[in-house]
C-alpha cells in the first residue's frame, strides 16, 4: 500500500501543535513556518447550548505577514480521518500551502503536498466580549508549545500572535468549557498568567 496516498499533512499553529488533541498514529514534525502571523480574529457561535450567556468564542487564526515566521507542527495524519477533523476544524477553510515555506526544526522528510486551516471569512473578525478566548483553550495551545519547546515557545506565541488587549480572555479554568481542555501544572499556569499580563491582556468576568 502506498504510505503517501493515504497520508494528509497539515501545519497546525494552535491547538493542533497538542499532540492530546490529536487522533492516534499521528505524527508531529516541530518547526516554522515563513510569511504568517497568528491572530485572534477566528469567532464561531456555539454548536449547542450557549454558555455563560456568550454568543461564542474566539479561536486562533492566522493572516500573511511577509518576514514573519511562526513556529508550530507539521501534522503527519491518515487520510481517513481528514472528515473527523474538517468537523472540528468547521469554521476554517483548508488553505494548500507554498512549497518550502515550512523549515522543520530537525532533518526530517516533510511531504510536498501540504495544507493549514485558515478562518472562513464569515468568522473571520476579532474576538469581543461575546466572542472571548477561553483559557482553557489557551492552555491547551501553550502546553503544546511549552512541550516542544519551553519557555521560549511560549512567549514566542505570544510574540507572534496579535490581538492581545483587544480580545478580552475568560477564565474558565474552574469549569472548563474548551471541549479538548487538558490539565496543566501550576507553573505553566503561573507563566500564562504572567504573560496575559505582561501583553495587556483584557480579562472578562461573567
Amino acid at each position: 500500500m502506498d504510505v503517501a496516498v493515504n497520508q494528509i499533512s497539515y501545519f497546525g499553529y494552535g491547538s493542533l501543535v497538542n499532540e492530546d488533541t490529536l487522533q492516534e498514529g499521528t505524527r508531529v514534525i516541530p518547526g516554522r513556518l515563513s510569511g504568517w502571523v497568528r491572530e485572534w480574529r477566528g469567532c464561531a457561535r456555539w454548536r449547542g447550548k450557549e454558555h455563560a450567556g456568550m454568543a461564542g468564542v474566539c479561536a486562533l487564526g492566522v493572516r500573511r505577514k511577509q518576514g514573519a515566521h511562526i513556529r508550530g507542527v507539521m501534522v503527519l495524519d491518515r487520510k481517513d480521518n481528514l472528515p473527523w477533523l474538517d468537523d472540528r476544524e468547521w469554521h476554517y477553510d483548508r488553505n494548500t500551502l507554498e512549497e518550502g515555506s515550512f523549515a522543520p526544526d530537525a532533518s526530517a522528510h516533510v511531504p510536498e503536498d501540504t495544507f493549514m486551516y485558515a478562518i472562513k471569512d464569515q468568522h473571520y473578525f476579532w474576538g469581543n466580549d461575546d466572542y472571548p478566548i477561553l483559557l482553557s483553550y489557551l492552555d491547551c495551545v501553550l502546553a503544546g508549545f511549552d512541550r516542544l519547546w519551553g519557555e521560549a515557545g511560549v512567549r514566542h506565541f505570544f510574540e507572534t500572535t496579535d490581538g492581545w488587549g483587544r480580545v478580552p480572555v475568560l477564565n474558565d479554568r474552574g469549569d472548563k468549557i474548551y471541549p479538548r481542555a487538558v490539565t496543566i501544572s501550576t507553573g505553566l499556569e503561573s507563566r500564562i498568567d504572567s504573560l496575559l499580563q505582561e501583553f495587556g491582556a483584557r480579562h472578562l468576568n461573567r
